[in-house]
């Protein structure tokens, strides 16, 4: 009996290590995705005039690059109003699955100015741990940082798309620069979004790993889900905020913005459901209408 009671713990330890190894390991490649390229040239979409720039985010140990697009030196006039644009998880400036160039194009060709740039770890930025909107908002700090040194007599305003999306509410939602926000398909809450949708990223049971996942992240990467909340921030933002998000969109389901659109205190806010659409979708779908609305809230929300 003892010698079976001792092989009994023996396999549950060693089932244990094995579960806590592939926790570890999925762990580590979500912290860690694999670059995409900076493959597309701002001149197929009509912007002639780019700015390739390199600044600091507000941790200064992380170099982040990114393109300016001047609606003055791209032969519009400009309107006064400088846009950062914020790119998802595992993607670049691109999010080329829009891709990102062609609703610069149409925001340039309108009067904007748009700063478009890698988060850490991404495109031709520095390596660091990817943190799914925790340090992400040093980086975006530092670009508004930028836009508002470069540009100081321009009002400034967010554009951001899942990931993008959440850092800019929580960033945009407490920065008093900021005077208006769109988020592309954000989510409500990271550690509630990943409890519910971990096992369609990792492949992996819900129980045991969803449980270890996020027990290891905090302790081993000092990144912790708990303090990635865009719903604080909305509660207490005093700006416009526009939603759109995709009805069909399974990875961030479209409650995540119906949640948070009822937290919004302006009531220029407004939300954009768009039948058929799926993750950070919507403007491929409907890209006439997509940019007409977000022009007009935009130059509503940031003033004249």
């Amino acid at each position: 009996m003892n010698t079976y009671f001792i092989l009994i713990i023996g396999l549950l330890l060693i089932l244990l290590i094995a579960a806590v190894a592939v926790a570890f390991h999925v762990t580590w490649r979500l912290t860690h995705p694999v670059r995409k390229p900076i493959n597309m040239d701002p001149r197929d979409f009509g912007i002639e005039q780019v700015e390739a720039v390199v600044f600091p985010s507000r941790e200064e140990t992380i170099s982040l690059a990114g393109w300016y697009l001047s609606a003055d030196k791209n032969g519009r006039v400009s309107n006064g109003r400088t846009l950062v644009f914020a790119h998802g998880y595992s993607q670049n400036r691109l999010e080329p699955h829009l891709p990102a160039l062609s609703l610069a194009a149409r925001l340039v060709h309108a009067g904007f100015d748009v700063l478009m740039f890698d988060f850490r770890n991404a495109g031709e930025s520095s390596d660091a741990l990817t943190t799914i909107g925790l340090r992400e908002q040093q980086d975006l700090l530092g670009a508004i940082d930028f836009a508002a040194a470069k540009k100081p007599e321009h009002t400034l305003g967010l554009i951001g798309f899942s990931m993008g999306a959440a850092t800019s509410l929580m960033v945009g939602g407490m920065d008093e620069r900021i005077t208006a926000i769109v988020a592309d398909s954000p989510f409500y809450s990271l550690r509630e979004y990943l409890i519910e949708n971990l096992p369609q990223w990792t492949g992996l049971p819900r129980i045991p790993f969803n449980w270890l996942i996020l027990t290891l992240c905090p302790i081993l990467l000092g990144a912790n889900p708990r303090d990635v909340n865009p719903y604080q921030a909305v509660q207490q933002a005093r700006k416009p905020i526009l939603f759109i998000h995709g009805d069909c969109d399974t990875t961030i389901p479209m409650v995540n913005s119906q949640r948070l659109f009822e937290l919004t205190q302006d009531t220029d806010s407004d939300i954009w459901i768009v039948p058929r659409a799926g993750h950070v979708r919507s403007y491929p779908l409907v890209p006439d209408e997509y940019g007409k609305r977000v022009i007009a809230f935009l130059e509503k929300g940031m003033g004249k």
